[in-house]
């Protein structure tokens, strides 16, 4: 006897195939970040034999105190041109996300390398504030144009993707301390810096502008409507969303940042104190791989996680990751007689819930329209910086009155506390379209 039941009929869940202009952007949005990520944390891997040299040349002793104020008042003006670089934004709302996004690579890799001609800390901090505003126009650009440019069932696994590549660049500097500024020291790891400017020439030349742009653009144009992004951001229709999401990027800032900066310091210091000094620099290059991997595991992990619980939750849940995993690095393992291995261990670990930053790559373009969404993107991740510029020379100050490096950085757990406190002020935006 036949069956008359239809055949079971297995759904292949599908997704729009990437254009060539699609996947050409992604990979140059991507390349930048990464050599974003390669630069910023050059810094940090050569803080202490970079100022070890240029202390005494500008009339200081390098005592590890005198390292430590002089890393954290640098590293904070670095973040006061990160805070400067907001100015992107609007530039992005009304001349195009490729032209500027191709300015930003050239600025932070021209002065990375003039950073390598360093006579004194005075030109060290010129030319690392300078960078910082390349840097920090970086970001906001490479993810609005992801958000733009990507179809929707794609674009938020676009942002996960994107974010790794910020973390493939702390990889790639700790990889580049391990052989070259081990051998050659510091000068050299800054003119590493320089290659991008080549990828902000391509984007130029290469790369269109997203059709939402360009819609977005013609019918402002049309309308003879003059944009005026960073005042419109601050409109009763985005104030408290504005609002709020610098709150919450300035908590990330603050305690992921203080741990980065301080990261490779604490392990040299770490290996000194066990008799393992001549390894220093190579643990150190070692410790930030691991960083690098597990923050790359949670940005691949943040969109997963922010359709299963939400944005909201989600960022809730990396923010005290971070905190505990902060508490335990810097404010533990630190002290141990024999911890030196489980903080590098635990940098992992602090490495995974670093990537609360991909949290903000996918859900801040999904709460403006095109009109103003580089500017406050532009905005909301700089201004944090003012901010965190200011905790950094608070927790410099620490680090010279305490003359240790562990408990001033293990304090900025607390400020993930606050981030936890100012989550539900944020808006869900599970299941919504990118708008127009």
């Amino acid at each position: 006897m036949k069956s008359t039941a239809k055949p079971e009929v297995t759904r292949v869940r599908t997704h729009t195939k990437l254009n060539r202009q699609q996947i050409l952007g992604f990979w140059s949005a991507w390349a930048g970040w990464t050599l974003d990520g390669m630069d910023s944390v050059i810094y940090a891997l050569v803080l202490a034999p970079a100022l070890t040299e240029l202390l005494p040349k500008s009339g200081y002793r390098a005592t590890p105190g005198n390292i430590g104020l002089a890393g954290s008042i640098l590293f904070a003006l670095f973040l006061v041109g990160w805070g400067l670089s907001f100015l992107w934004g609007p530039l992005a709302d009304r001349l195009g996300r490729t032209k500027v996004l191709a300015g930003t690579i050239l600025m932070y890799a021209v002065f990375t390398g003039a950073a390598a001609l360093s006579q004194n800390i005075w030109e060290l901090a010129i030319f690392r504030l300078l960078a910082g505003m390349g840097i920090g126009g970086e970001w906001s650009l490479a993810g609005t144009y992801v958000a733009e440019a990507w179809p929707e069932d794609r674009r938020k696994m676009g942002a996960g993707y994107l974010q790794t590549g910020y973390y493939f660049g702390f990889f790639i500097a700790a990889a580049l301390n391990y052989t070259i500024g081990a051998r050659w020291g510091w000068r050299p790891m800054f003119l590493c810096g320089l290659p991008p400017v080549v990828l902000s020439l391509l984007i130029a030349r290469y790369l269109h502008e997203p059709d939402r742009w360009q819609k977005t653009a013609a019918d402002e144009q049309t309308a003879h409507v003059k944009p005026r992004p960073l005042r419109d951001i601050f409109k009763p229709a985005y104030r408290v969303k504005t609002i709020v999401n610098t709150g919450l990027l300035t908590v990330a800032i603050i305690g992921l940042w203080a741990g980065s900066v301080y990261e490779p310091t604490a392990v040299i210091a770490i290996a000194r104190r066990i008799g393992r000094a001549a390894e220093g620099t190579k643990l150190s290059s070692i410790a930030t791989a691991l960083l690098s991997i597990g923050t790359i595991l949670g940005c691949l992990a943040v969109p997963i996680l922010c359709e299963w619980w939400g944005r909201k939750k989600a960022l809730a849940f990396y923010f005290a990751g971070m905190g505990l995993s902060i508490y335990y690095t810097f404010g533990l393992a630190f002290y141990w007689h024999n911890g030196l291995e489980a903080f590098i261990a635990g940098l992992f670990v602090l490495g995974f819930f670093g990537g609360n930053f991909a949290v903000f790559t996918l859900w801040l373009p999904e709460q403006y329209d095109t009109s103003v969404r580089a500017t406050s993107f532009a905005f909301a991740t700089s201004f944090g910086r003012f901010l965190g510029a200011g905790a950094n020379f608070a927790v410099g100050a620490m680090v010279h009155s305490m003359g240790t490096i562990g408990t001033p950085v293990a304090y900025t757990a607390i400020a993930f506390g606050v981030g936890i406190l100012i989550v539900p002020f944020a808006t869900e935006t599970r299941g919504q379209a990118l708008p127009q």
